[in-house]
This record gives C-alpha cells, structure tokens and sequence, in this order.
C-alpha cells in the first residue's frame, strides 16, 4: 500500500510536468524559472484554470535543481487586471455567487483553493520576483503581493478596488507588506497607487521607469542566482517564519470567509445585479468613482452645499 501510494504520487507529479498551460508561459534559463501570465487579450485576467496552472509553475520550478530564483511577469499591457469580470460578474456564475441561501463553506473552500494557488509564490522554497510593468489590480494585487520581492513601473497601478465593494483581499498581504495604518488607507477607499507611491509605502522594494524594469529585474536575479540554493532556500525560510507567527494563515482563513461575505451582502448582491444589467465595466466605474449608492441600490445623488 505503501508503495502504491507512493507512485501514484509521482505519476500525478509527473502528469504535472508535463501538462501543457494555456495560461502561462514557462521556460527556464540560466539558473532563473520565467513563469508569465499569458492572457493578454483580457489583461491577463484571471480565469478559472489560472490560478492552478500558476502553482504547478511554481512546483516545477522547485523541482528543477537547475532554477536558482523565479521571476513572475505579465504579457501584453498589464501585469494582472484581476478576475475576469465579463466570466464572473456580469454572466451568471455559481462560482462568484450563489443562489440564496448561500453556502459560506462552500465560498471558502472555492477561494481557499485559489488563495492556496496564489501563496505557492510565497511558499515556494525558491525566492519569488514580481515584474509589475503594467497594471496589478484586485485579485491580480493579490498574486503580485505573494511573491517575495516586487518591482514596479513607476507607471504601473496596483489596488484592490473591490474593498470598495464586492470583495476582501484573500491573501492579505497588504498588511503585513505595509503595516496596519498604512493598508487601512489602501483598503477603506480601494484606491489605486502608482509604482512611486506604492514605493513611498514599502509596498515593493523599487519603482523605476518602464524601460529600464527589465534590467532592473534581471540584474537582482542574477545576483541571487549566484547562491547556492540550500542557502536561498534557508534565508527564506527563516524570513517567512516570523509573517506564519504573527498569524498569517489565521488572518487569510477571515480574509477568505469575508471575501465570500462580501460578494454575498445586499451590496455585494446588488453589485452583481448591476454588472449583470449595465455591464461589468459600467458597474465598476460606478464603484470606483463613488457614485453608486450599493446598499439603496441606486446612483448616488450628489449633496449640494
């Protein structure tokens, strides 16, 4: 039974490797793993399949004794836009919402899943580089902020806009990148930061103009590269110890049951109501702008003086 066991989890591992990606790219040279969200057409939006394709990704790379570091990247315009709204917002999906009465265990073991996938960034025993060279927005902040060190464009904008409404950042490391009051500013508006600002922040380690990101990038690799990797792999375990004791995976089980909460409220209800009706794209500038009354579930009359 033992043995039994045992290979079947090496014919499943070995069925992983060799699944072809639909939505990543992956390729390895000199000592660094490239793995590239690769769903420009949408801003690389995230889809169902994603988020587990980017964590066999990742599981390749740490098997491979030939990959030193890995660098996480987006094709096309944007580094991550999110989820894709047009799949779970606007066409009816169970996924995103229930029928009611709802089921919130059944919400957290979904998302749990997607969280667990994002957080093999920050679980890998490999270092993590982020590229953000456009946009990392909602759920595609969550993924950028898993990985162990960030560099933006200085053009570049990340947030997490559905803390306006209809949403709870699932992996919640904007606290423990940022602090408390710091990520209270981001979240209670769900406002979007440039590459600047989110430097200003301790958000990520540096911002720099777009064309120079890519030799930024590879020059920190490079170097990291150099060293052994049992020697990565323990200056990284070392560090991630003290975010696991101040309460990390606590803070991400609340972060992943509010999520489901808030897409479920009236508000959140009402949210997906109107990308249903106007448009996801619609709904969002409404959120975004402030001029949606979510819990009347009417436009916002302005107050006049």
């Amino acid at each position: 039974m033992v043995k039994l066991n045992y290979f079947t989890r090496v014919l499943s591992h070995i069925s992983c490797q060799r699944r072809s990606l639909s939505t990543i790219n992956y390729k390895v040279q000199n000592r660094i793993a490239y793995i590239t969200l690769n769903r420009p057409e949408v801003l690389n939006s995230i889809n169902d399949l994603m988020p587990k394709e980017l964590s066999i990704c990742v599981e390749k790379a740490n098997g491979d004794s030939t990959v030193h570091v890995i660098v996480l990247a987006g094709e096309g315009k944007a580094f991550c836009s999110g989820y894709d709204l047009t799949y779970y917002a606007q066409l009816k999906n169970e996924k995103a919402v229930q029928e009611m009465p709802w089921d919130p265990m059944k919400d957290y073991t979904s998302m749990k899943e997607n969280t667990e996938h994002f957080m093999s960034l920050f679980r890998s025993s490999k270092p993590t580089i982020c590229k953000v060279h456009g946009d990392a927005l909602a759920g595609g902040s969550d993924i950028a902020l898993c990985c162990d060190i960030i560099l933006m464009a200085n053009e570049a904008r990340i947030g997490y806009m559905p803390a306006r409404v209809w949403g709870c950042p699932t992996t919640a490391m904007w606290i423990y990148r940022v602090g408390v009051e710091k990520a209270k500013r981001i979240l209670l508006t769900g406002d979007k930061i440039t590459g600047i600002e989110a430097e200003k922040l301790g958000l990520v380690l540096k911002s720099v103009p777009r064309e120079e990101l890519s030799d930024e990038v590879e020059k920190l690799v490079r170097r990291m590269a150099t060293v052994p990797i049992n020697q990565l792999i323990m200056q990284k375990l070392l560090i991630n110890q003290v975010l696991e004791i101040m309460g990390l995976r606590t803070t991400q089980m609340f972060a992943t049951l509010f999520d489901g909460i808030a897409r479920h409220s009236p508000e959140g209800m009402a949210f997906k109501r109107r990308s249903e009706t106007v448009g996801w794209k619609t709904a969002v500038k409404e959120r975004d702008s402030g001029t949606y009354d979510w819990t009347a579930d009417k436009p916002l009359l302005e107050q006049k003086n």
